[in-house]
């Protein structure tokens, strides 16, 4: 069958289209679908072009979860950045930003991945060189993608048309024109497709060096379980603020109606995914592993070590999908340009990307509680300057000054930020006794010297540097490539006590997922820590409070990772997170009492119409059945 290859953005395909965008998978000259489907090899080239359309995650410029929210900031002469520019407010409908509806300003155009998908998946029996087995295992990959493309829309636009199939060349004017669906609608047809390709899908990779991120069962059931629990988030299960939102026709797009089944299927998704893939797959938490370099550290550097291995040890016994891609440039921005004196000069890294105050705030004290709910912890003196003890000196370099806001914190605190004062372990230097150390004051080695190479805040996000890393003076940053985590034991675990939460209530259940997660981080269990270090235990013994602590323990063990800016609007809470004003240090000064000043770096709205990005004007000019999302 001929089709139309239609732009989806406008509700029609663009004649272009393709493979293309990653490797071409029939000669020149030769436009067959015959010819791409005449032979394994062919086939297999095209399945690849299918997966190419999948976001580069791993990209700064382009990720939302990066610079789209509150969680990283930079000076203000990067003006050009599509992902930043959504946290400044800028997104626009004459020409959006992260455009996945028709792939312009960072997006990939996901409508056309989904066309490449139905065209695989109407060809692939028909290649004669493969056998029934390997055939329906692909299809199965394919129908994943076609059912995570059409998620990332959904998570994007929220309401969306659902493609079926590709539109043929006989359809009349009208067809052409297809309008939104109704989230609820749209959801299960996600679910549908995935659960179409659990039976085709490998357990494990039997190649594991030449196929490495692609589809296999623990992914898919993994994913899934994480699209439900979208799904059952307040975001999407009886919001009423779109109780007006309808096609042209009438047709309401969301359903206002509150529905604990949702819930259900989340925990039931996610408990399936969880075995799986910890109890038959043996995914596990990551704990890092000491070598010649690291033996005899002590815990307190390798709790932050393990924090910052989950993301930056490749391919380690957490992640349970990750997808190859360039990290060098993520990691030389996030990473201070001189460690040390003798760098001093140095041209890489980059060092540009700073951490917002009310992020380092976000982090428990040692005591595995919030800063302002600690008995023992001293939240009103937080700014007061401290001298760093003996006691201090794997977290900060003794004998120096700095806040007391950065005095006994959780370990993922250290493993997570670099600061003023603070230790800075790894980087080609492995002697715990004199470790680097970061000087950020105007004039020393990490100082500001020039517009745009420092962190405007005063910390660094150090969890996504692999501590492997080394710079040198002839200007080369030699970095560990580690490819990009999309979905990791952890990030379950955690969702599968919201869940459980959400569906039932407080459990012990509910307290050991969580504790799971608190080992890893070297903090006591979440029972113990609220009874014994707050006045508000109470918080515990009720859906509400435990999801307040539950959101807390997310936001810190995902941190710098992109999900924080879909948590939030998922959530709802995105109105009161986004609505801050952005502070750091004020790092112009030169002196410490100068430095440690709060100042406001910018002051961040968030609108209503900011939970759903917008479709192109033009686009709604070309088809007259979509409708604009409200706001825009």
């Amino acid at each position: 069958m001929n089709y139309l290859k239609i732009t989806i953005a406008a509700c029609i395909i663009a004649i272009s289209g393709g493979c293309n965008k990653w490797i071409d998978v029939v000669p020149d000259n030769v436009a067959s679908l015959e010819y791409a489907f005449r032979m394994r090899s062919t086939a297999e080239r095209y399945l690849a072009g299918c997966y190419s359309y999948i976001p580069d995650f791993g990209d700064k410029y382009i990720n939302p979860g990066f610079y789209g929210a509150d969680e990283f900031w930079l000076s203000s002469d990067k003006t050009t950045w599509d992902s930043w520019n959504i946290a400044k407010g800028l997104q626009s409908v004459s020409n959006p930003l992260i455009n996945y509806w028709i792939g312009e300003n960072g997006g990939s155009d996901l409508w056309e991945a989904i066309r490449e998908c139905n065209i695989f998946l109407e060809h692939i029996s028909s290649v004669p060189d493969m056998d029934d087995y390997e055939k329906r295992q692909w299809a199965a990959e394919a129908k994943f993608l076609k059912a995570y493309y059409h998620f990332l829309l959904l998570r994007s636009y929220g309401p969306i048309p659902i493609m079926r199939e590709n539109i043929p060349i006989s359809a009349s004017g009208e067809e052409v024109r297809v309008s939104r669906r109704p989230v609820d609608e749209v959801f299960d047809y996600i679910e549908e497709l995935i659960t179409e390709a659990e039976d085709g899908l490998q357990l494990q990779l039997i190649n594991e060096n030449s196929d490495y991120g692609r589809i296999t069962l623990p992914i898919a059931l993994g994913y899934k379980a994480k699209i439900l629990t979208y799904a059952a988030s307040p975001l999407f299960n009886g919001n009423t603020t779109y109780a007006n939102f309808t096609n042209r026709d009438g047709t309401v797009l969301f359903n206002t109606e509150y529905s604990q089944e949702k819930w259900r299927k989340a925990v039931d998704a996610l408990k399936d995914a969880i075995l799986v893939a910890a109890d038959i797959q043996g995914y596990s938490l990551y704990e890092f592993p000491l070598d010649n370099r690291t033996q005899g550290i002590p815990d307190s550097l390798r709790l932050g070590l393990t924090n910052r291995g989950t993301v930056t040890d490749p391919w380690n016994s957490e992640i349970i999908w990750a997808r190859n891609t360039s990290t060098t440039s993520l990691q030389s921005w996030t990473q201070p340009k001189a460690l040390s004196e003798e760098q001093r000069g140095y041209t890489t890294p980059n060092g540009s990307t700073g951490v917002p105050l009310k992020i380092a705030s976000l982090f428990y004290t040692e005591n595995g509680v919030p800063i302002d709910k600690d008995i023992t912890w001293d939240y009103n003196n937080r700014f007061d300057l401290k001298v760093a003890e003996y006691e201090d000196r794997y977290y900060i370099k003794q004998g120096e000054t700095t806040v007391a806001f950065n005095f006994d914190r959780e370990p993922r605190f250290y493993g997570s930020l670099g600061f003023d004062r603070g230790v800075w372990y790894g980087q080609g230097n492995f002697n715990t006794d004199e470790p680097y150390w970061l000087k950020l004051l105007v004039g020393e080695f990490g100082g500001k010297q020039q517009l745009g190479f420092h962190s405007v805040t005063g910390y660094y996000a150090k969890k996504l540097v692999n501590y492997t890393n080394s710079n040198s003076e002839n200007s080369t940053y030699n970095a560990v490539n580690y490819p990009w985590v999309m979905l990791r034991l952890g990030d379950l675990y955690l969702l599968y006590a919201e869940a459980l939460n959400e569906l039932n209530g407080p459990s012990t259940e509910v307290y050991e997922y969580l504790d799971r997660i608190r080992t890893k981080a070297g903090l006591p269990g979440v029972e113990y820590a609220w009874n014994t270090f707050t006045t508000e235990a109470y918080k515990l013994e009720t859906k509400e409070g435990l999801r307040e602590i539950i959101q807390r323990e997310r936001a810190i063990e995902m941190v710098f990772e992109g999900e924080r800016f879909w948590d939030l609007r998922r959530w709802r809470t995105a109105p009161d997170e986004l609505n801050q004003p952005i502070t750091g240090w004020d790092v112009n000064q030169n002196n410490t009492e100068g430095f440690y000043r709060e100042r406001i770096l910018f002051d961040q709205q968030f609108r209503t119409k900011d939970y759903f990005w917008p479709i192109r004007q033009n686009d709604l000019i070309v088809n007259k059945n979509l409708v604009q999302n409200p706001g825009w």
